[in-house]
């Protein structure tokens, strides 16, 4: 399950092209005019990082008796982690088999409906106040298929999506050892795209570099991960190597001087000048 740092390097530069900071947004499947406000000039909406929806052959399903009320449905590259994380809480005294998992990848179709309440097209409310705790379609970690919200069960006197989970045995027990599996809290208290704090959502990015898919990953939250960064998070290696070289200078021609005008020599008048 382990690659070699040279082959994670080659894998990020391959992936730069379709890294979603360089993506262009534009009105997502099932969004409609007038439902949200224009992106950003730095390419955000509401403070929200534009994120694209996965491929579904990436997609599989987590561990059985995970998801809670649905199906829940990872990237292939953070399921080996997500498994052994959850075998650790498992064995955990005091924690045991309680950590579920509320809500995993959402298509950007479903992120509308989330997100404006399952309004009707054209009406979502007031954007500005719901994308405090939730991200506008197209721009939700969920639709990438790294991102979970976790959820504990039973959970008595603590509802699901609530900063409560952090002073539980399970959401104390993630914040310690998340991080050893991969995965890093995106929206830390008092984060600066002034996301409410969430203890439940975490995403996966790989323990090191050099598991299977981290690169990929890395290249998908480089931008979050260097201008909003989660806390706690994964830090084996600075993500500088993840971004693109600098641009090379221009090359600068030396400058060509025309060559000198040489006046044309009169001859008619001189002796020897024969017409």
């Amino acid at each position: 399950m382990r690659r070699s740092g040279t082959w994670a390097i080659w894998i990020a530069a391959g992936l730069w092209a379709a890294s979603p900071c360089l993506a262009q947004t534009s009105t997502p499947p099932g969004v409609y005019p007038g439902d949200l406000p224009a992106a950003m000039a730095d390419g955000r909406m509401l403070g929200h990082l534009p994120y694209p929806e996965v491929a579904h052959t990436d997609l599989v399903a987590a561990p059985a008796g995970f998801g809670v009320g649905q199906a829940c449905m990872v990237h292939r590259d953070a399921a080996p982690d997500l498994a052994r994380m959850l075998t650790a809480a498992t064995l955990t005294p005091g924690v045991g088999a309680t950590l579920r998992g509320i809500s995993c990848f959402r298509s950007i179709a479903h992120q509308r409906a989330v997100f404006c309440h399952h309004g009707r097209p054209g009406k979502c409310g007031d954007p500005a106040m719901r994308a405090r705790s939730v991200g506008p379609p197209s721009y939700s970690e969920h639709a990438t298929g790294y991102a979970i919200d976790f959820g504990i069960r039973p959970s008595p006197g603590c509802a699901d999506v609530d900063p409560c989970m952090a002073t539980s045995p399970a959401g104390r027990w993630l914040i310690s050892h998340a991080p050893e599996f991969g995965f890093e809290l995106s929206f830390p208290m008092g984060n600066a795209q002034g996301v409410t704090w969430e203890p439940w959502h975490w995403r996966w990015v790989g323990a090191n570099v050099n598991v299977t898919g981290a690169a990929r990953a890395r290249m998908t939250f480089v931008r979050a991960r260097a201008t909003y960064p989660g806390s706690p998070r994964v830090s084996d290696v600075s993500d500088i190597w993840l971004k693109p070289p600098s641009a090379p200078p221009p090359v600068v021609l030396p400058q060509l001087l025309p060559p000198p005008i040489i006046a044309p020599i009169d001859r008619r008048g001189r002796k020897w000048f024969r017409p």
